[in-house]
């Protein structure tokens, strides 16, 4: 039989790379390491990575959560009989083959897709009050995330992603929107955790997902699912949540700093560089 040399062939047995994970990891994944519910995962930002795109951040969560966004426009937009009154903003989200431990939706089923929906709709909720869409009329805004893998509080994580992919795209905005996920651990005395762990999140009796312009002090989006619960827990939940985000903030506006000042840099480097030829080509004539 030929060989498809065109092809990766992997090896005839393989193990899960969980197997050579930290023991420290492995028993706060399991629950017998219980850890402080206020604590934040360490949150790694850099935005203007993707060349292709008007607009780009990459995010990544202590734990294994990774998103990539972008962001593109404004442009044109398609429909003819586009209101004139503002711009449009369509949200994407999509979820890499390899993105989830375990079992997963097949790839490109029913439910993959309705999940994906689900989550690109709640992406566009919590963005489109942070986006100046007035200034943009008979235009369209993209911005798609994309998870590479999932460790917990990935909507969150895209949610942040995605206002980093706009603001460095140079769009109009009134605030970066900070997202910020908690889940309530099982029991009546269950205690909310800030930025839970996929396994946190699968044995979670409720879950709540909290967008916030800091600048403003304005929530932008608040999602929330799982078992009821006294209305004192979910006020609990809300500031957790805000406190959550407000510590979030400085590291998203310093990585747009940096992004600013590495496209300074360049465009300077780029300026010297073009006098310097044109000097040269005129000292030869």
């Amino acid at each position: 039989m030929p060989l498809d040399h065109r092809r990766l062939r992997g090896p005839e047995e393989s193990q899960p790379p969980e197997l050579w994970a930290g023991v420290a990891e492995q028993e706060q994944e399991d629950g017998a390491a219980p850890r402080d519910p206020y604590a934040l995962r360490p949150l790694f930002a850099r935005a203007g990575l993707l060349s292709q795109a008007e607009g780009s951040a990459y995010v990544e969560l202590g734990g294994g959560t990774k998103v990539l966004c972008a962001a593109w426009g404004p442009r044109e937009a398609a429909e003819p009989g586009a209101p004139a009154e503002g711009g449009r903003l369509q949200c994407e989200f999509r979820r890499a083959p390899f993105a989830a431990r375990g079992a997963r939706c097949r790839p490109g089923s029913a439910a993959e897709r309705e999940a994906e929906r689900e989550a690109a709709a709640a992406l566009r909720e919590a963005l489109e009050p942070a986006v100046r869409l007035a200034r943009y009329p008979r235009a369209r805004l993209a911005v798609s995330a994309l998870l590479l893998q999932d460790g917990g509080s990935a909507l969150a994580a895209a949610i942040s992603g995605a206002a980093l992919a706009l603001a460095d795209a140079g769009v109009e905005m009134y605030d970066v929107a900070v997202g910020c996920a908690l889940c309530r651990a099982p029991g009546p005395a269950g205690a909310w955790l800030l930025q839970p762990s996929e396994a946190e999140e699968r044995r979670a009796a409720g879950r709540l997902t909290l967008a916030l312009l800091p600048a403003l002090n304005q929530v932008s989006a608040v999602l929330g699912s799982g078992q009821g619960s006294p209305p004192d827990a979910w006020a609990q939940a809300l500031r957790l949540g805000l406190d959550g985000c407000h510590r979030l903030y400085p590291v998203l506006r310093q990585s747009l700093l940096r992004a600013a000042r590495r496209r300074a840099a360049a465009s300077t480097a780029s300026t010297t560089a073009s006098t310097a030829s044109t000097t040269a080509s005129t000292a030869t004539a």
